[in-house]
């Protein structure tokens, strides 16, 4: 992908067609049978047909102007490349496990959710998530559903409680919102029953408040104990991610000593505005872009990996 503005502008619709054309033969020869008697007994298939001409110009028209729209956003937030487009979720999800160095006593025999900081992949893709709920910025949620860039959300209560609404505009603009307890303890601190009672009593929020509940946990500040995995086992916790990348308004953390990003990594980041960092919500998801971008990789959604 070029830069905003230049190469980005050329996109010829006739490469669009042809290209549409091929991928929709190719996608129905393998399903569709020989209609001819004699082609069936030779085990030979009939040429398919082209799709309509009309249909074809309708969808690359479609495609055109969602690019467009694209390539303006990105112009219009200041980044300095459009974002890549993640590939469609994948038809097999792989399997998720625990990190090595991250399992508690009896992870596996007591089937505890997995913990886990990238999703085992080889595509080009990362997953954005951001914790806890404190700033709530209505530019954000602009730039986010302009530049149709997917997030999954970790809330805690004691600070979404006070504005419920704008989580559900990001609900409904496809963000996913997940469980991160009421009130941002230090779990491993609590008793077994005082940590069920954060989680499940996140679950219940969540489900009051934005019609599920998660399938996924991320204990607050990263840390957990064995009773936390059974707490979030026996509230209907699947996965609780972690995080392998962190990036601020201003630069970027790593987990990993060799200070990158790799295909399938999670990274964390919060909502944070000027208070809490030197810059805003979209000064951080600009810097986030635009390295991710550069380094060629999409934000893929995470829930369609697991």
């Amino acid at each position: 992908m070029g830069t905003v503005g230049q190469n980005d502008k050329k996109w010829p619709l006739r490469r669009v067609r042809i290209g549409l054309a091929a991928l929709v033969l190719a996608t129905l020869a393998p399903s569709c049978g020989p209609a001819d008697p004699e082609a069936a007994s030779a085990g030979r298939r009939q040429p398919l047909k082209a799709p309509p001409a009309r249909a074809l110009d309708a969808y690359a028209t479609k495609l055109r102007a969602a690019h467009t729209a694209r390539v303006a956003a990105a112009r219009h937030w200041g980044l300095k490349r459009v974002p890549l487009t993640a590939p469609p979720p994948p038809a097999k999800k792989p399997r998720i496990t625990t990190r090595d160095g991250f399992e508690v006593d009896g992870h596996r025999r007591l089937g505890l959710p997995p913990v886990f900081t990238t999703v085992p992949t080889e595509r080009k893709v990362v997953f954005l998530t951001i914790d806890d709920g404190a700033e709530k910025d209505p530019a954000f949620l602009r730039m986010m559903n302009e530049l149709r860039v997917p997030y999954s959300a970790f809330l805690s209560d004691y600070l979404v409680e006070e504005d419920y609404a704008y989580f559900e505009k990001m609900r409904d603009s496809g963000a996913g919102l997940h469980n991160h307890t009421l009130r941002h303890p230090y779990l491993p601190g609590l008793s077994y029953a005082r940590q069920k009672r954060e989680i499940c009593g996140m679950q219940k929020v969540m489900e009051k408040r934005y019609g599920e509940r998660p399938a996924l946990f991320r204990p607050p500040y990263g840390n957990y104990n064995k009773d936390t995995l059974r707490a979030a086992k026996s509230c209907g916790i699947a996965y609780v991610p972690l995080w392998n990348a962190e990036v601020f308004a201003d630069h970027w953390d790593y987990r990993e000593w060799d200070r990158s990003l790799h295909p399938g990594d999670i990274v964390l980041t919060h909502f944070r505005g000027r208070e809490d960092w030197n810059g805003s919500m979209p000064d951080m998801i600009r810097r986030f872009l635009d390295k991710v971008t550069a380094e060629g990789y999409a934000v893929a959604r995470l829930e369609d990996y697991l």
